[in-house]
């Protein structure tokens, strides 16, 4: 006949005296460790709508939609928690890495699917010839901040600052009379635009 070990039998006296491991939820609320990767939490100022936690989410559970109708033309993100993983992705790849945190909140359970979701809407900055989404203004203000004095290398953002800190005027005032000339490349404009602009002097005649 064997005997138990001493490991085991210390480990079932311990277990007597100390109760079981496991918690007593959902009957009563468990509290998570610290490091427990829970549901994200999107912050409204950290986040500077570039998209880039959309496209690391590898159960696509986060949706970045663009209306341009609207006025201004605004850029949504949602993030859907009935399809998140919990992996932390967006949180670790965030551009800012303050736009998105994961929280210790797992007990995510509704009733509704349509209710398990965090929003965040940005507003939108366009070509001001053909309309194409140039990025969100958050985006364009954060990389100037970030830049600063070699942002003036970038044409978008000098123009882009200078009507945000000028009270709306524009730096540099175009002939309108024309459909694209030299003097728009000093617009905010689309890449496809620009080079049209810098190639040909006229609407790519």
């Amino acid at each position: 006949m064997r005997y138990p070990k001493l490991r085991e039998l210390k480990e079932a006296i311990t277990a007597l005296i100390k109760g079981p491991y496991t918690t007593k939820f959902p009957k009563v609320p468990h509290i998570p460790f610290p490091r427990f990767r829970g549901k994200p939490v999107p912050d409204e100022k950290g986040c500077i709508g570039c998209g880039a936690c959309a496209q690391v989410c590898p159960p696509q559970s986060i949706k970045v939609t663009d209306v341009i109708t609207e006025n201004p033309p605004m850029r949504y993100l949602r993030w859907r928690h009935d399809y998140c993983i919990f992996c932390g992705q967006c949180d670790r790849l965030c551009t800012t890495q303050e736009g998105v945190k994961l929280s210790n909140e797992f007990d995510l359970a509704d009733t509704k699917r349509d209710n398990m979701f965090n929003e965040i809407k940005k507003e939108l900055v366009l070509c001001s010839e053909c309309g194409e989404i140039i990025a969100p203004k958050d985006q364009l203000m954060y990389t100037y901040k970030k830049l600063i004095a070699m942002a003036y290398s970038n044409i978008n953002l000098i123009d882009f600052t200078q009507k945000e800190y000028l009270n709306n005027i524009n730096a540099i005032v175009s002939d309108k009379s024309q459909l694209l000339r030299r003097q728009s490349s000093f617009e905010l404009l689309c890449p496809k635009c620009r080079h049209v602009v810098w190639v040909f002097d006229d609407s790519g005649k």
